[in-house]
């Protein structure tokens, strides 16, 4: 459970896979994790195929993400998100700022 990065430099796409819960018992790890946008990074992939629980902390760590790259919309895309955590993003109307797929 956690939160693992993958930077595809050639591509400049920063992927970061979240399992279990998303809150902020994993704030530190999703910090160090989002440090690396500023390195060139064009576009961020957020995967949630994993994520079971998340909650206003975690909201609160993704508008964080998205003040990094910038207004751009398409530069964060969260993925993944089963039915539940897809319904927490849409009330936030977190698909007006990032892409969801």
């Amino acid at each position: 459970m956690g939160i693992e990065t993958r930077l595809d430099s050639a591509s400049k796409i920063l992927t970061i896979n979240i399992s279990g819960r998303f809150d902020f018992g994993v704030h530190q790890q999703f910090r160090k994790a989002t440090e690396q946008a500023s390195t060139g990074i064009t576009n961020i992939m957020v995967d949630m195929t994993k994520v079971d629980y998340m909650d206003s902390s975690a909201l609160g760590m993704l508008l964080v993400l998205r003040d990094k790259v910038g207004e751009n919309k398409s530069a964060v895309c969260i993925k993944g998100a089963k039915p539940e955590v897809k319904k927490i993003l849409e009330i936030a109307n977190f698909d007006r700022l990032f892409t969801l797929e």
